[in-house]
């Protein structure tokens, strides 16, 4: 999936601030450090000697030069750990800090691209800033259970909207927990307000953190995509087309409030396709509808439906609007 070179620069770059950043807290510690304790700069400077000296030793084709420099290093190591333990400081105050440790803020392992250089790339793009931003605020620690009723039964599922709503975050977080080894996808499903938007955001700030790519798009950006990678209409095709291949490859796409777009054959057989080729590739996806399974059977073809039975966990969500409730009653928590 090629990106532009001026994508791909702006990518490189940042992981190039990233490192300076780190380089520079670290000398910044050292200074703290060498300040409080004297003997650890001596320390540091008499490992960087004697590893010079035993170099040119080395180059001089002294075989014996090397000889203990391993161990020497070692037990001058554990020594300065021990001193900055004494002082009060974390064992690793005076080591690099990444803000991915697992490639090192280098963006690659063993020369294939780590998941935090995929998530730049879906970052740079999708402009997801309003989602982003969104997870701020809607995310696990933020979800009440307070706007779900556990006094009315409701008719179709026998189940308060409380006790419902807690039966689908079990099966919600067992599908963040299990990502890695089961695949799995999900229908969120519900009336309106009743929070199938905000619980995909909890997902999504959950994978996200785990170092997952995951897209995001509401069916009308999906779709806009589809029709530009599909007729060729736009003057960015090459960003069109990195942006169809990334809903395609990406952990997680969840796809928010299909139905509200303008159905017609060209989006049924797009939205199949979608949902088809992340099956194969066994990417998960999770929809989210105000239509009720009944609707969507209606509304899509049969193998759109087909492909969702039989694929998708469906998880419906009932009670009140829940925006309506907090205009009604604001101070609820």
């Amino acid at each position: 999936m090629g990106l532009k070179n001026y994508q791909f620069n702006t990518i490189l770059r940042e992981y190039d601030n990233r490192r300076l950043q780190s380089k520079y807290e670290l000398d910044h510690r050292k200074e703290i450090v060498y300040d409080k304790i004297p003997e650890l700069k001596a320390i540091d400077d008499e490992m960087i000697h004697d590893s010079i000296q035993r170099a040119k030793s080395a180059l001089m084709n002294d075989s014996n030069a090397l000889v203990g420099l391993k161990e020497r290093n070692e037990q001058l190591t554990k020594k300065k750990r021990q001193l900055i333990k004494n002082a009060g400081f974390p064992e690793d105050y005076l080591e690099l800090h990444y803000v991915c440790p697992l490639c090192k803020d280098t963006g690659y392992i063993d020369n294939e691209k780590c998941n935090c250089f995929k998530q730049a790339i879906v970052n740079l793009l999708y402009s997801q800033s309003n989602v982003k931003d969104a997870l701020m605020h809607e995310n696990f620690s933020t979800f009440s259970l307070a706007y779900y009723d556990d006094t009315q039964i409701d008719a179709v599922t026998r189940q308060t909207p409380l006790s419902n709503i807690k039966n689908v975050l079990t099966i919600v977080k067992s599908f963040i927990s299990n990502f890695d080894q089961q695949y799995d996808n999900l229908l969120i499903y519900g009336n309106t307000g009743v929070g199938k938007t905000f619980l995909s955001n909890c997902i999504a700030k959950e994978l996200l953190d785990s170092g997952h790519t995951v897209i995001y798009l509401t069916s009308f950006q999906l779709f806009d995509i589809l029709e530009k990678y599909k007729f060729n209409t736009a003057e960015d095709y090459d960003e069109i087309r990195n942006r169809f291949e990334y809903i395609l490859d990406c952990d997680l796409l969840i796809i928010d409030d299909i139905g509200t777009e303008m159905n017609n054959t060209f989006i049924t057989s797009q939205l199949y396709q979608c949902i088809n080729e992340r099956h194969l590739k066994q990417k998960s996806t999770i929809i989210s509808t105000n239509l009720s399974f009944e609707q969507l059977k209606n509304n899509y073809s049969e193998r759109i439906f087909s492909r969702i039975s039989s694929n998708y966990r469906l998880l419906k969500i009932i009670g009140d609007d829940i925006r309506l409730q907090k205009l009604l009653n604001p101070q609820r928590k």
